[in-house]
């Protein structure tokens, strides 16, 4: 390809990429619509006939939500399930009963990691900030010696393990199977939560000492989380107090290990060492994510609702709530499928990948810079993840990684995609008011964990990458 021709393509995605930013920063507009309008001026500036683009950017959001609609829609219903059945709490207590006042950073790193397979970042750090307040007033410590290793728990799934939103959008985009990306996402999020949670936190904790609101405060949030659940379900005598302990684990866990489960059927099959069969074929089935959160989503509607004395009608409130948040990702989701469609068929998708293979580049932290780039600049996780996986897709064929290569891209850019929360973050301010934090003490703090994930989970995703 001419270098005249790389330069124009180049121009062409610095460019979008440059437009994007103006739109959400500058312009206040939504990213589902700036991505849209971003794939609009891509594929005109390509070259591409408007009326073939207008079916570009048909195909590529059908494609994309005909999957991620499912997954993140029953995903959200299974974590908000989850959240008013006071689930988390049931989990934060257990672990800190079993691991002692003295091991509670440890504790609340595990909770946070648990937690945030099924609800959402924010959502986790709400309900477990009470607990926080509790234990720093019990010891004296600063908050930070307990917020840290929750917030690096809920961070590092939040960016790596599916069903998360995130990776499961990032997967889908490029390709990769959602069954790896779970493996490897355990396996890179476990060294780097350790980093960035009770190592770091204990770190910081004796530079920066935060003491915990007045303790009618969150007495009172956590009185009336409980009564909400509980008043939802007083009419048909529900059950007080908390889920057991060993019913969050296993609900919880029951989709990651179908998921899994199929996976590694599929590869036992593909190198016959495991016959095509009835039983293979159900495993594959029930392992695959539909099935999969299906079957996850209607466990946690009856023993976590139905069994505990929800009645159906406020089980479906539940579900409608959940589906509203999940909505705008579904839709975001469904824009970064455009633009990774409109690279393909403008051709500057093979154009790029021909280019980049040829580089010294290695794919994982090219597409680590990319989501680092869109972080910093625009401050949204999810649009960076986005953004990166619809310009990676098209290039990563010609570099024909293995199924477990693909998935360690996508932690790639989920690590690129947490770097460096500053105030364009929303993040950064919840983080902030409820820690009691000012803005340079949520940057000392909140944004260097933030860092240390973004960085670690690339270096430990890059020793994986060489293995397989």
């Amino acid at each position: 390809m001419p270098f005249s021709e790389n330069l124009w393509f180049l121009i062409i995605l610095f460019s979008a990429i440059g437009i994007l930013f103006l739109l959400v920063l500058g312009f206040k507009v939504h990213a589902f619509i700036a991505l849209l309008i971003v794939s609009i001026v891509t594929g005109l500036l390509a070259g591409m006939e408007p009326r073939n683009l207008l079916i570009t950017i048909q195909e590529g959001m059908g494609g994309t939500l005909g999957y991620i609609a499912v997954i993140v829609g029953l995903g959200a219903i299974f974590g908000k399930i989850l959240e008013h059945s006071g689930g988390a709490e049931a989990l934060s207590h257990q672990l800190l009963a079993r691991f002692g006042e003295k091991n509670a950073p440890w504790a609340l790193t595990l909770t946070g990691f648990i937690i945030a397979i099924p609800v959402f970042f924010d959502v986790g750090f709400i309900i477990l900030v009470p607990v926080l307040y509790s234990l720093s007033r019990k010891t004296g410590k600063s908050l930070l010696f307990y917020g840290i290793p929750l917030l690096a728990g809920l961070a590092a799934t939040h960016s790596f393990i599916p069903p998360t939103p995130g990776p499961v959008a990032v997967a889908d985009i490029i390709g990769a199977n959602l069954g790896w990306v779970i493996l490897l996402g355990f396996a890179v999020g476990v060294p780097v939560v350790i980093l960035a949670g009770p190592l770091f936190g204990t770190f910081i904790s004796k530079r920066i000492i935060v003491n915990p609101p007045a303790e009618s405060t969150d007495t009172s949030r956590l009185a009336s989380l409980k009564d909400s659940y509980t008043e939802a379900g007083s009419k048909s005598g529900h059950q007080s107090g908390y889920p057991a302990f060993r019913l969050i684990v296993i609900i919880i866990g029951t989709p990651l290990v179908l998921i899994i489960l199929n996976t590694v059927t599929s590869v036992l099959v593909n190198r016959q060492v495991f016959e095509v069969g009835l039983w293979s074929e159900i495993f594959i089935f029930i392992g695959h994510p539909f099935s999969a959160l299906i079957i996850a989503t209607l466990a946690a509607m009856y023993f976590l609702g139905i069994r505990r004395g929800t009645n159906k009608k406020i089980l479906q409130e539940i579900s409608n709530d959940a589906l509203g948040p999940a909505g705008i990702i579904i839709l975001v989701t469904g824009a970064g499928g455009v633009l990774k469609q409109v690279l393909v068929d403008s051709g500057m998708g093979d154009q790029l990948a021909q280019a980049v293979a040829a580089s010294p580049v290695n794919p994982l932290f090219l597409a680590w810079f990319i989501a680092a780039v869109v972080r910093v600049t625009q401050g949204s996780a999810t649009v960076a993840m986005i953004t990166a996986a619809g310009i990676m897709s098209p290039v990563l064929p010609a570099f024909h990684l293995s199924d477990a290569q693909m998935a360690l891209v996508v932690i790639a850019i989920a690590s690129g995609a947490t770097i460096l929360s500053h105030v364009s973050d929303s993040g950064f301010w919840l983080v902030g008011k409820y820690l009691r934090m000012d803005e340079k003490q949520t940057l000392q703090s909140w944004t260097i964990m933030e860092t240390i994930i973004a960085v670690a989970g690339l270096l430990f995703a890059w020793i994986l990458f060489r293995l397989f």
